[in-house]
């Protein structure tokens, strides 16, 4: 098996499994006997670009995406002229995530499970890209801890100080925790493949 081989088995992992492999996992993947071997190849992908080291030295991918031109304006409203040029370049990850690094492990996406957000326009089955963060301003959608329990919900700060976190769906309550209340992560974007 050449590297090329090595490298595509990698990255079909990857793809399937939105995780980078293990060890013992790239081993079995493609044949290695010793953990040895498998630094040194891991080491030929952080050299080629494909992934880099986050902080604590866990493989992370380098880029979510290649650059993809932005051609123009497009107009939502009233239908006009408009003549195509190449206005700048962006990748996916940079206009997501804008000035986060996302080689610092503070990024990553959930996949998100239930309705009440459906008013904010984020659906079951949407991916949200969440940064890491213990604070958050008040209207930011926050994956939050509350009294035990995760969920994803606007953070609010009522008239007394209180924070409560505020579904976007008028079939649910607003949640005041009755012991804690812990922001986990700040919502950046959301992801919907049509």
């Amino acid at each position: 098996m050449s590297y090329e081989d090595y490298k595509n088995k990698i990255l079909r992992f990857y793809k399937e499994y939105k995780r980078v492999p293990g060890y013992n996992e790239i081993m079995s993947l493609v044949g290695f006997k010793s953990k040895n071997a498998v630094y040194k190849l891991l080491n030929k992908l952080v050299d080629e670009g494909i992934f880099d080291k986050d902080s604590q030295g866990k493989l992370i991918p380098k880029r979510l995406t290649h650059e993809v031109p932005v051609l123009g304006l497009v107009e939502a409203g009233i239908p006009t002229s408009i003549e195509q040029e190449m206005l700048d370049s962006t990748t996916i990850e940079d206009f997501l995530l804008g000035d986060s690094d996302p080689s610092s492990g503070n990024t990553f996406m959930l996949e998100v499970k239930g309705d009440s957000m459906i008013e904010a326009f984020i659906a079951e089955g949407d991916m949200v890209l969440v940064e890491r963060k213990n604070i958050a301003k008040p209207g930011e959608i926050v994956i939050a801890e509350v009294d035990g329990g995760w969920t994803m919900k606007y953070f609010r700060i009522d008239k007394k100080g209180r924070p409560y976190l505020e579904p976007a769906n008028s079939s649910y309550k607003a949640i005041y925790p009755e012991f804690d209340l812990r922001i986990a992560a700040v919502v950046k974007a959301v992801i919907r493949k049509l």
